[in-house]
């Protein structure tokens, strides 16, 4: 119980740890808030829980004022991608990276037009934000459905046969990228889940645009940000 709180206050240290555990938080209480919203006499609990998401979506939203440097760090690190890597990767996330880098602005000058900083038409700049961010887990996907597609053709390979196909060396690589396969997949369900709550805040006509109720943006949300919260805690061991 201590080694677990321990790893909990350790994760809380960290911007990351802690946006990762405000966006859960939101989306359980969107979902238990929309679920009891729809039974009867159950609304008031309900509004509560759902005002409570949406102050943690605020504060999200403020937290992420900060994240265009960061942002650009990692886009220029990245550049064109490494030489190794396969040319499909390389240019899909390049230009996931730019709608990421696109992404900031545009839902900064959303937020200083509804605290009335700035004198435009919010509305637009948060459709535009949304688009992007759309965009991105779009190119994520599909990354991810090539990376996928690409590990299994290795592990299937005749190359990937060893000497000793049962040799500790040979259980250690294909260990690893079943592992990564793993990762890719919870990665790809992830942004499935937040894509089609993208889609749900763009103008209604598009696609299924304004039709989900509250429990099930709440539901989308939960599952993606758990994968997230289980991958980040895999990868610290």
């Amino acid at each position: 119980a201590m080694a677990a709180l321990s790893g909990l206050a350790s994760a809380l240290e960290s911007y990351r740890g802690r946006d990762r555990l405000i966006r859960t938080l939101g989306y359980c209480c969107q979902l238990v808030g929309g679920v009891l919203v729809e039974q009867s006499g159950q609304g008031r609990r309900g509004g509560a829980l759902l005002a409570v998401s949406s102050q943690l979506s605020g504060c999200r939203t403020i937290l992420r004022l900060f994240d265009d440097a960061a942002m650009f760090v990692y886009t220029k690190q990245y550049g064109l991608g490494a030489e190794e890597e396969d040319i499909l990767v390389r240019c899909v996330s390049v230009l996931g990276n730019l709608a990421d880098q696109l992404y900031y602005p545009c839902e900064h000058i959303a937020w200083a037009a509804d605290a009335k900083i700035l004198h435009v038409d919010s509305a637009r700049w948060w459709v535009l934000s949304t688009a992007f961010w759309g965009l991105s887990l779009l190119l994520g996907i599909v990354r991810s459905l090539w990376v996928v597609l690409k590990l299994r053709q290795q592990l299937r390979s005749p190359a990937a046969a060893v000497t000793r196909p049962h040799s500790q060396r040979s259980r250690s690589a294909r260990g690893a990228v079943e592992a990564r396969i793993q990762s890719e997949l919870m990665t790809l369900l992830s942004n499935l889940a937040d894509l089609a709550n993208a889609v749900h805040w763009l103008p209604p006509g598009f696609l299924w645009a304004g039709r989900f109720p509250p429990w099930l943006v709440g539901l989308l949300g939960t599952i993606s940000s758990l994968l997230s919260v289980f991958q980040a805690a895999r990868a610290s061991g």
